[in-house]
């Protein structure tokens, strides 16, 4: 246990020491601030972090994490990253990323229990619910998966673009939502063409009189 914790450590060592021989001034200029261009909201899975299967550096891309990349209008933790990014960092594009083979999408497509986590998966299960027959019509189950992961993705979209914060941004300023799909079995990421920009891009009765 303590090898595999130090391990942490002494690779942060060789990162520190790799970027300061690059560039003498890397950290110091670093914690001059950030002005990202990009917020990602994406899944806590440990095989998708977003600055590496982007080619980014630090401060490129703002990051926000959960299972299963959901964008919940309840979610306080969520809103709050959403609101900093888009009023006070500025953003240009919001970014949902989901990933092919996603556990938590595949827990929810099952009847099983998983306990404080089915309240969470419930928003996955609304968003089959809603696609049932087009998913049910697929017949092999792993690309029954990946489809709900893509839809996933898309509701996922559409409820960034519902919220007052994105809605109040585009009074004033071009702010684009994507949905990506990484494919985590050959590192590429599929653009799903969802691409949010306006109000008109969403239903009439989540559009706010602001």
């Amino acid at each position: 246990m303590e090898n595999s914790y130090s391990r942490l450590l002494e690779g942060n060592r060789r990162f520190s020491d790799t970027r300061k021989l690059a560039d003498p001034e890397y950290f110091k200029k670093l914690s001059l601030g950030q002005s990202p261009e990009y917020l990602w909201i994406g899944c806590s899975d440990s095989r998708v972090p977003a600055n590496e299967i982007t080619g980014t550096k630090s401060g490129e891309i703002f990051v926000h994490r959960n299972i299963a990349n959901l964008a919940v209008h309840t979610d306080v933790n969520l809103l709050s990253v959403l609101e900093y990014a888009v009023n006070y960092l500025g953003v240009k594009h919001i970014i949902v990323c989901g990933h092919y083979g996603c556990g938590g999408v595949m827990a929810a497509m099952s009847n099983k229990s998983y306990g404080l986590v089915d309240n969470w998966l419930r928003n996955i299960k609304d968003v089959y619910n809603k696609h049932e027959k087009e998913l049910l019509a697929i017949t092999d189950k792993d690309k029954r998966e990946n489809t709900l992961v893509e839809l996933n993705v898309i509701e996922q979209v559409r409820n960034v673009a519902k919220t007052t914060i994105v809605q109040n941004a585009w009074k004033k300023r071009p702010l684009h939502i994507h949905g990506w799909v990484y494919g985590i079995n050959s590192g590429l990421i599929t653009d799903l063409c969802c691409i949010v920009d306006e109000k008109e891009d969403i239903d009439t009765i989540y559009r706010f009189e602001l």
